[in-house]
């Protein structure tokens, strides 16, 4: 991975770079360009005013660009300048994150005609499974291929975390439809000014530096499946237009006066009641029916206990092998695992995993450290009834973390910064205002 970037965005390296991946750093577009011919790079990291000249080098990866400002027309010139993706400082984890799952999404090549996401590339990842044969998963499953074959429009519902994702890829996996593309886009995490363009896209003219025509998320998706995310955040008037798009199976570019035919399955999620919604009148009532024609609950990891034993050792393989590590779980720590109530659901298992496994330097992670590193990422502090000050209950929440992590660590500050999620620098200066050696 390649950041180009220049100084005052070195945090953004060092987050990329505490999430476990090889990042070089080009402060210019030359240094750019050596770099990517001598070195192989999945994905360029890119400053506003160097994007359009990295993603015009000859067999550039994908590019994400990072601006200053959330207009519009500053995130639709990157766009069209051919960054696949726009982030908009202060960078945070959860923007990086899924800027990165799409460039691995357009990274799928086609098999048998087959692609998934927004284009194709070199390597191929294997579709993710569903894990789990209790009772309740066994349900899902078989209700998965039940309306798989279907045209009709699909509601996943569930808590965050449960991997409403997997189950609506699973559903075009197993459809007619699995030789086309799955595009997926998580409706909360691109400002409402650019989602629309987003979804439906535009055309040359419709807003300032719209300097060609650029076609949205249905037309990607024609003839496979389009996946809203979220879709319970969708501002409201982009609520009529996409209730258009599912009735008449046709879209509408911002700024053209034509309309285009697309065939698109829709498969929508959220964790929000939209019949409450509904009743706020946050939702429009007649989308609310028109997604809820077949709706799928996911089950809390919490409701399928049995399921968490299989997920633990799931998670650990996938995490060894990234980390190149021989680990295992012990039959005890998976134990105890299984007797969390996981509010973060299956999410939370799998950080708390990786977490435990970066951390650990035997071949095996046992139930004290495993119960060590879940209480440091809890940040579970108790707090005396009668004592309500913030300032004083931050203040013992941080030492009682610090101190933690430090343990965790065997006294390695680098690990420890990594594990509290600050920098190195912040917990040096802590330890010292708290007296902590």
């Amino acid at each position: 991975m390649l950041a180009a970037d220049d100084e005052p965005r070195r945090g953004l390296q060092v987050l990329l770079a505490q999430r476990g991946l090889s990042v070089a750093a080009a402060g210019d577009l030359e240094m750019a360009r050596k770099h990517l011919a001598s070195a192989e790079c999945d994905v360029v990291i890119a400053a506003s005013d160097l994007v359009a000249e990295v993603a015009a080098l000859a067999d550039a990866p994908q590019v994400i660009a990072v601006v200053r400002t959330r207009e519009l027309a500053t995130a639709t010139t990157m766009l069209d300048a051919g960054a696949i993706d726009v982030l908009t400082e202060p960078v945070d984890d959860l923007a990086i994150t899924l800027a990165l799952r799409r460039v691995v999404v357009a990274r799928r090549p086609r098999t048998n005609g087959q692609t998934s996401g927004h284009g194709s590339g070199k390597g191929s990842i294997a579709a993710p499974e569903i894990i789990g044969d209790g009772a309740l998963m066994t349900k899902l499953k078989s209700t998965i291929k039940v309306i798989a074959p279907t045209r009709t429009t699909v509601l996943i519902l569930g808590e965050s975390g449960t991997g409403k994702e997997l189950v609506a890829r699973a559903i075009h996996d197993a459809s007619p439809r699995r030789a086309k593309r799955f595009v997926a886009i998580n409706c909360a995490a691109i400002p409402a000014t650019l989602l629309e363009s987003e979804l439906f896209g535009h055309v040359r003219g419709a807003f300032t530096d719209a300097v060609r025509d650029k076609p949205g998320l249905f037309e990607d998706a024609d003839g496979g499946t389009l996946f809203l995310d979220e879709v319970g955040e969708l501002p409201v008037p982009l609520q009529a237009k996409l209730l258009r798009a599912l009735q008449e199976s046709e879209i509408r570019r911002v700024g053209d006066s034509a309309s285009i035919k697309v065939d698109v399955r829709l498969i929508a999620a959220t964790l929000r009641d939209l019949s409450e919604d509904v009743a706020a009148g946050r939702f429009r009532e007649d989308l609310y029916y028109r997604l809820n024609v077949l709706p799928v609950a996911v089950p809390a990891l919490r409701e399928r206990a049995e399921d968490i034993p299989q997920l633990a050792r799931f998670f650990v393989a996938r995490h060894a092998a990234r980390h190149h590590r021989e680990v295992d779980l012990s039959d005890v720590a998976i134990e105890a695992l299984a007797r969390q109530p996981w509010p973060g659901n299956v999410r939370e298992l799998e950080n708390v995993i990786e977490r435990a496994l970066v951390l650990s330097d035997g071949p095996q992670i046992d139930v004290d450290f495993l119960g060590t590193v879940m209480k440091v990422q809890a940040g579970a502090a108790a707090v005396d009834d009668q004592e309500l000050s913030i300032k004083k209950a931050t203040r013992s929440l941080e030492q009682d973390l610090i101190r933690r992590a430090l343990e965790v660590t065997s006294g390695n500050r680098t690990n420890a910064a990594k594990l509290l999620e600050i920098s190195h620098r912040a917990l040096l200066y802590k330890m010292k205002e708290y007296g902590i050696s």
